[in-house]
């Protein structure tokens, strides 16, 4: 591809159709991230994507440092569908099948394996820190209801609420309610789950930053983990996002685990002027 320091070569990628525009920042140069972001990922007027993934040197020894920008130029401190993505980035350079990614909210590990045609990651998350779980309900006022929810930080912030059907919730207005709900000074993602049997969920997202999206790979481990805190499930989990299907595996006091593909949909050189 021509590149010219006007212009920038860039990968549209997807992790269960949580997409991203990928740049590789290796050097880093003086570019506005949160601003490419808001460009970038508007799909009426951009490539369109859920937000904007910045591969950049090592930070900790790691392969690489992966930053993620939300559509709407926010920075968020992890994700799991993005790490993902740059795992197989880095892996076609030929980093290895095996290597560590480091993001704001630590090191973390990946392997990436093919079957059946797909790229498979599967990324060492870290242990989950269940700020309230279900041993201690709390409720919160939003949209004139009474929620139950579990809140779980994996470098990010969640909370998930189960309920009987996960399609049935206004999730466009609920979500928008919760996310930045003054009980969450740092905004927070929402999720809503239902249970379809002893090893799998159904759940949909509301990203911060972004509003829905087809998948949210730390959201998907974090109903996981809540579900199985609580009872509901037993590890390992499939969960079934709009996107398709994630792998969760998780026991109390140990590092949870996301496995989903990563999928490469095209490559552009895109203005940064």
């Amino acid at each position: 591809m021509s590149v010219t320091p006007e212009r920038v070569p860039v990968v549209k990628m997807n992790g269960t159709r949580n997409d991203f525009v990928l740049l590789d920042e290796r050097p880093p140069r003086a570019l506005d991230y949160g601003r490419l972001a808001r460009r970038w990922c508007d799909r009426s007027g951009g490539i369109g994507a859920d937000g904007l993934l910045v591969v950049l040197p090592p930070s900790r020894g790691g392969a690489a440092t992966m930053r993620i920008f939300n559509a709407d130029g926010s920075e968020a401190e992890m994700c799991g569908n993005g790490v993902r993505c740059v795992a197989r980035y880095l892996w076609e350079e030929g980093v290895g099948d095996r290597f560590c990614i480091d993001t704001l909210a630590g090191p973390v590990d990946v392997r990436v394996r093919e079957r059946e045609g797909d790229v498979i990651v599967r990324v060492d998350i870290g242990e989950p820190r269940i700020l309230r779980g279900y041993g201690d309900v709390a409720t919160i006022d939003a949209m004139g209801a009474a929620w139950r929810y579990g809140q779980v930080s994996l470098g990010n912030p969640h909370i998930v609420i189960f309920v009987d059907d996960s399609g049935a919730i206004d999730l466009e207005s609920l979500g928008a309610a919760l996310a930045t709900h003054p009980r969450f000074p740092d905004g927070t993602n929402v999720h809503v789950a239902s249970v379809v049997d002893r090893s799998t969920l159904a759940v949909r997202h509301y990203e911060r930053g972004v509003g829905i999206t087809q998948a949210c790979g730390t959201g998907a481990v974090a109903a996981a983990v809540v579900a199985i805190e609580d009872g509901r499930v037993d590890s390992p989990v499939r969960v079934r996002v709009p996107g398709g299907t994630l792998d969760v595996e998780w026991n109390t006091g140990c590092a949870a685990f996301l496995s989903g593909p990563a999928e490469v949909e095209f490559e552009r050189t895109l203005d940064v002027a």
